[in-house]
């Protein structure tokens, strides 16, 4: 019998299992039940749609057998199976999406740490804040041979071939000494009941108890075998909505996804009409850790009429709603729906735009705190559903959040829109890496001091590509304040005046920066900055930016226009400058103080730098 080294990620995980004490140890009661589930399940999906593997009286069921002379618990399905290559794959080794990044996410507090088991895949091992030794016996459906999985976590395992009847899986769990209390019946109906009592298959507890028979000398006491079901095995979904309440709800999610927190929201709909289905989704308060992973695991099951169909499609939601965990379970699909009619089956496309609407309709309904969380985790993906989802750009548009010149946190359109300039319908907006540059940029300067909100866009991968092609919001056209003129309170031709008295200054300034620059001219947009630096928006190179960027190639170089603020000390005592080679320098460091107050960088930073130095030097 060959002995086999853990994945180094199990090693690392079964040494804190083994060495960290958790409130909640209860919890692998739930995740080996859930694997259970998951695996009677699959069998059942195959029994109903390949005669290879009918089976004439097969009913599924999970039991949990309790052994206190032997201190030891067995919990055991008759589902799929798993054969030596599976165990060694989905044992040895930590083989789901994102699963690598648990133990990177480790925090060292024992409480938060529990919370991560289960979101990686890695529930089977929290088996180990419990067990002193742990074996596994699985014969898979369809396969002649059986094998046994055996551990006792310290970084070794053991698989070799055993006789086993049935199809299914066994998993015998040693207790340490001091985790006799997983061997009471009534402590074990509570676990079951707390996370797994819609599990939708009977789970059955074999006990021994102690039975009085007879009176007065005939009185014999003996140990009776025992047997009964100990949750409702019902599948959640299927119940009424009144027939449930918030911690049916709750407990349900946990058993689904394997977490430890509430929901941020959920909601259970019945649809009847031209297509039957019934829908349960949840929105988790956590983004997952492999969101943004090409190779996310998708968190949606379809059933069909209660039978399970598939639990990795990518095509019952749109792809930015890949956050939402859930049951889709119609009853107009039919039971060998393959992946390639999921992607084109018509009654799911309807199934997946009704549930598209009323998951965002929820998202839109939720209260004003929970708002702020779903903003902080999901913002991204909502900018992504704006790109991608036509349809519904709408609602999208109602609930995404920017950060905003007027207030802290975030801001709505419609919030932005309640009080901004009815007559004007603008809503202006700035676009940047780093939002502290965008707020001290100078390009808001006349928009402060007229008093108009800006929303403030630092995520500028995302929302250079995705603003633009907004266009409007209920007829409120979205404008770019680095291509748009700012507001100001100088007439056309007060304007004419100034560019005039300042005109040999610009062409001064244009001639030292060559082709550096596009233009220089005079801004009405500065109040206490010298200079800043902006898009032209005659030029279709700066309207194309988006264009590009949708099209996932770099942009061409864009020049830039410097403007100057005529009212500044600085401007005004290089109007009158004789030095030619001072006048030089203050020209290339007015350019480039500007680039960098919009988190760009100057073309040639040793010769910004140096002229600094000389600066200093001079006006000491």
């Amino acid at each position: 019998m060959a002995k086999h080294q853990f994945q180094t990620e199990i090693g690392q995980l079964l040494k804190l299992m083994t060495h960290s004490l958790y409130s909640n140890k209860e919890i692998f009661i739930r995740e080996l039940v859930s694997n259970s589930s998951d695996a009677l399940d699959k069998f059942n999906y195959l029994s109903l749609t390949d005669e290879k593997y009918k089976e004439e009286n097969w009913s599924g069921k999970v039991s949990i057998k309790l052994d206190k002379e032997d201190n030891s618990l067995t919990i055991a399905d008759n589902g799929i199976g798993m054969n030596e290559a599976d165990l060694m794959d989905h044992l040895g080794t930590i083989a789901k999406s994102g699963t690598k990044a648990f133990v990177e996410n480790l925090t060292g507090d024992a409480k938060k740490d529990s919370n991560l088991i289960g979101q990686f895949g890695v529930g089977f091992y929290s088996v180990f804040m419990v067990a002193e030794h742990v074996d596994v016996i699985s014969k898979k459906a369809g396969e002649e041979q059986a094998y046994m999985f055996s551990t006792d976590g310290t970084g070794e395992y053991e698989v070799k071939p055993v006789t086993k009847e049935e199809h299914g899986t066994i998993i015998y769990i040693k207790l340490k000494e001091d985790e006799k209390e997983f061997l009471d019946k009534r402590k074990i109906e509570g676990v079951v009941r707390k996370y797994s009592n819609h599990i939708a298959y009977p789970i059955v507890l074999n006990y021994v108890q102690e039975e009085t028979e007879g009176e007065g000398d005939d009185k014999i006491t003996k140990m009776v075998n025992k047997s009964e079901q100990i949750n409702a095995a019902t599948a959640l979904w299927t119940l009424s909505k009144s027939e449930l309440k918030e911690e049916d709800y709750v407990e349900f999610y946990k058993t689904l996804t394997h977490a430890d927190d509430e929901p941020l929201a959920y909601l259970h709909n019945r649809v009847e009409g031209a297509n039957e289905f019934t829908t349960l989704f949840y929105v988790p308060k956590k983004a997952p850790m492999d969101m943004y992973r090409s190779d996310y695991e998708a968190g949606v099951k379809l059933y069909v009429k209660r039978v399970f169909i598939t639990d990795d499609s990518k095509e019952l939601l749109p792809v930015y709603l890949r956050f939402v965990k859930g049951i889709i379970d119609s009853e107009d699909l039919p039971l060998n729906v393959s992946r390639e009619l999921l992607q084109e089956n018509r009654i799911l496309a309807n199934i997946k735009q009704n549930s598209t609407k009323k998951i965002l309709q929820s998202i839109k309904k939720l209260s004003a705190e929970d708002a702020v969380t779903f903003t902080s985790q999901y913002n991204r993906m909502i900018k992504e559903g704006i790109y991608t989802d036509m349809v519904n750009q709408d609602l999208l548009l109602d609930i995404v959040k920017y950060k905003s010149s007027a207030e802290e946190g975030l801001v709505s359109f419609e919030e932005y829109i309640s009080r901004g300039d009815s007559e004007k319908k603008e809503i202006y907006y700035i676009v940047g890496d780093n939002e502290k540059v965008l707020r001290n940029s100078p390009l808001l300067e006349a928009y402060k001091k007229a008093n108009i909100e800006v929303l403030i866009m630092d995520d500028r991968e995302v929302d250079e590509l995705v603003t633009p092609m907004i266009g409007e919001y209920r007829e409120w056209s979205l404008s770019d304040i680095t291509v748009t003129d700012a507001p100001d309170s100088k007439t056309k031709e007060e304007k004419e005046e100034i560019s005039k008295e300042f005109k040999s200054l610009t062409d001064k300034i244009k001639e030292v920066l060559g082709e550096e620059v596009k233009e220089v001219k005079i801004s009405t947009r500065l109040t206490s900055s010298p200079s800043c630096v902006l898009k032209d928006t005659s030029d279709p190179m700066a309207s194309m930016a988006a264009l590009f960027a949708q099209i996932g190639q770099s942009m061409p170089e864009i020049k830039l226009v410097l403007e100057i603020n005529p009212d500044h000390e600085m401007i005004k005592k290089l109007d009158g400058l004789s030095d030619e080679s001072l006048f030089a320098d203050i020209a290339w460091i007015l350019l480039d103080s500007a680039k960098l107050s919009e988190g760009l960088e100057p073309k040639d930073k040793s010769a910004f730098v140096a002229r600094i130095a000389s600066l200093a030097t001079k006006a000491l």
